[in-house]
């Protein structure tokens, strides 16, 4: 159980720290633009789809509590 706990307080701390230093999530998609007979055109767009930074902060507080929690144990 001890371990589990470990385990689980280093994952929230990573993903606290990774959404904290990026601040969003940002991906590229295709859209069609233009289609007349044989010819297409199309364009990408990135989109960027935000984290909060209160997200990253919990998770992080959440990983170090229970990283605290698991070696009082």
């Amino acid at each position: 159980m001890k371990s589990g706990l470990l385990l689980i307080a280093v994952i929230l701390i990573a993903i606290g720290v990774v959404s904290l230093a990026y601040q969003g999530i940002t991906y590229t998609t295709r859209e069609k633009v233009l289609e007349v007979g044989p010819i297409k055109a199309t364009a990408e767009k990135k989109k960027t789809l935000p984290l909060p930074p209160i997200l990253g902060g919990l998770s992080l507080a959440g990983g170090v509590v229970l990283l605290v929690a698991a070696t009082r144990r």
